[in-house]
């Protein structure tokens, strides 16, 4: 999280002006928007994903690179950006292993849609690694995704600790990175989205959340319902982390910059 955060503040000015840019060029998509995503879109607001991965996952690549020891090791399915970073100074913390494999999704919000939460799929979250045979490979339980209302079994895919062939170790972390735009608009049309503030939630290793100290149990609505119906194929349903129960947990666990 340290070290997110403190690319962020290294790179605040050219991370804005790169995320603004795609509103100067205005003029050069406006007759080839992206298309409007989610459950009944108003119309004044573009889809702005892939600006924040752009901007942020690029940079972080090379930020990582330039600090740490890289492996882009494959996986079938899993953040948009992720990456195994190893350094001395992760041994000297974890003491078992230099290294951890970094998971990072960008959620882009509009000023409608700035909640204090994120959005994630099975294949975003590691849950609880249970591995009783060599042959059975890891198995995950299901998380509660509790809601007021309702409640749903969350799937997660990912194992909370991977073993790769040359013997590293690579314990799982996961960021969710949300850049918050705000609108312009000139004679009721949006002519740009510049970048107002940036969210950044750490959400704990599947075997924190599940064994030790068991998160889903002394917080039961960290995850909550989202999205998704009951009709959709239960291993793709996503649900929402709370970032005010992540700051409840640990304070460290969401930070939010203001440009």
């Amino acid at each position: 999280m340290n070290e997110i955060l403190h690319f962020i503040d290294l790179h605040l000015p050219e991370i804005t002006r790169d995320y603004n840019e795609a509103s100067h060029l205005y003029s050069f998509w406006k007759n080839y928007p992206p298309l409007d995503r989610g459950r009944s879109p108003v119309g004044d607001q573009y889809p702005w994903i892939e600006v924040g991965e752009q901007v942020f996952g690029n940079k972080l690549s090379r930020y990582f690179a330039a600090n740490f020891g890289v492996k882009d090791s494959g996986l079938p399915s899993g953040s948009d950006d992720r990456c195994i970073i190893s350094s001395e100074r992760i041994k000297q913390i974890l003491g078992v292993t230099d290294s951890v494999w970094v998971f990072i999704d960008i959620k882009s919000a509009g000023p409608r849609d700035d909640f204090n939460h994120a959005v994630m799929s099975p294949y975003q979250i590691s849950g609880s690694g249970v591995w009783n045979n060599v042959d059975d490979g890891v198995k995950n339980d299901p998380i509660k995704a509790t809601g007021r209302i309702a409640t749903h079994d969350f799937l997660c895919s990912l194992s909370p600790i991977y073993v790769l062939s040359d013997g590293t170790i690579a314990p799982l972390v996961t960021f969710a990175i949300k850049p918050v735009y705000s609108m312009i608009h000139e004679n009721e049309v949006n002519v740009g989205q510049p970048l107002s503030k940036i969210k950044v939630a750490s959400i704990p290793n599947g075997l924190l959340l599940t064994q030790k100290p068991n998160y889903i149990k002394t917080h039961p609505h960290l995850f909550f319902p989202g999205k998704d119906d009951k009709s959709k194929d239960l291993r793709k349903i996503r649900a929402r982390v709370s970032f005010d129960i992540l700051k409840e947990i640990d304070f460290w666990r969401v930070k939010e910059i203001h440009i």
